[in-house]
């Protein structure tokens, strides 16, 4: 097997079962992947009926979903702490959890270290837009950034575009409220700056009315700006969907006409759904660890191990390790 991936399976709101259906289905397509199931034995499949690449490693306890992070060093015996603690062992190489968030990023924390030169670590996803995707951060992880930590993000983004969208030298847009670089907050002023005169390829400041536009690659901000980004879109998508169908319900010629229409309505749900992207990669931990949505169902877990498997054999916690020295820490940013 070329990629051992811990699946925290008593994760999520779905847990145990989306989280076995999805490694099961993962399984499946990719031979040269090895699931590691970590949970309570006693609610997992028995481990003579998974395939040959499917196993099973036990934990005891289970951080719930609203428990105080604090909680984690005490529950050494959960399935997030163990999932993670395989990767720094080097028996995993890569941990995806569905459960809290807190608690993933916490263990993550603890027992991979952040990267040298990255001072916090961000959660990223790829925002869905008209020309296939942008890497947006942060998505959550930090309500509030400094100057350095903006510069960082940026090269983190970079890294992710090209790793999950196969973009070359992706363009980088700073979100704010208007393209003049004189605009914004003091700090987003400065970021600008420094953005500018680093060696990346930031193209200036973003407005948001152009997120799905594609026209940028990355898309750089705060954690609670991005967490609000992200879920009004989520919340858009599925009333425009819910209102177009009523309205292509609404009489027998409506009906008719929405057959015709139908193939370019699927493909557009499709465009907006987040869960072929798998999960958000935590970038800047010195390790691969994949936060997935508390929803999430066997789709988006297999996805996400494949998202887990890329971000492996590309070499993505490597490459951010030596382009932050060489950005970070050499005076360039």
């Amino acid at each position: 097997m070329s990629v051992r991936i811990a699946v925290d399976a008593m994760g999520g709101d779905l847990a145990p079962q989306a989280l076995v259906d999805g490694a099961l289905q993962a399984a499946a397509h990719y031979k040269d992947v090895q699931i590691i199931l970590v949970g309570q034995p006693e609610r997992l499949p028995d481990a003579a009926t998974l395939p040959a690449n499917v196993v099973i490693e036990p934990a005891a306890t289970v951080m719930a979903m609203d428990e105080s992070v604090e909680n984690l060093r005490k529950k050494r015996d959960s399935s997030i702490w163990i999932a993670t603690k395989m990767v720094k062992e080097g028996r995993a190489d890569a941990v995806i959890s569905a459960g809290s968030t807190g608690a993933q990023m916490a263990a993550a924390l603890l027992l991979l270290g952040r990267i040298p030169g990255i001072t916090r670590p961000a959660i990223c996803t790829v925002f869905p837009t008209v020309s296939g995707g942008s890497v947006l951060l942060d998505i959550g992880a930090n309500l509030e950034l400094e100057v350095e930590q903006y510069v960082q993000f940026a090269l983190l983004g970079s890294l992710a575009a090209q790793t999950m969208l196969q973009r070359e030298n992706p363009t980088i847009g700073l979100l704010n409220n208007g393209t003049e670089e004189h605009k914004g907050t003091d700090k987003l002023v400065e970021v600008n700056r420094r953005l500018r005169e680093s060696s990346l390829n930031f193209i200036g400041n973003y407005e948001a009315r152009e997120l799905m536009s594609g026209n940028v690659d990355v898309i750089v901000t705060d954690g609670f700006t991005g967490n609000a980004i992200l879920k009004t879109s989520e919340g858009i998508a599925r009333t425009i969907m819910a209102m177009l169908k009523q309205e292509l319900s609404a009489s027998a010629t409506r009906k008719m006409g929405a057959m015709l229409v139908k193939p370019g309505l699927d493909h557009i749900k499709s465009m907006l759904d987040y869960k072929k992207y798998g999960g958000a990669p935590l970038l800047g931990v010195n390790g691969i660890s994949v936060v997935c949505h508390g929803s999430s169902d066997a789709v988006t877990i297999e996805c996400a191990v494949k998202q887990a498997r890329d971000l492996y054999e590309s070499r993505f916690v490597e490459n951010i390790r030596e382009q932050a020295a060489q950005l970070l820490t050499s005076g360039e940013d």
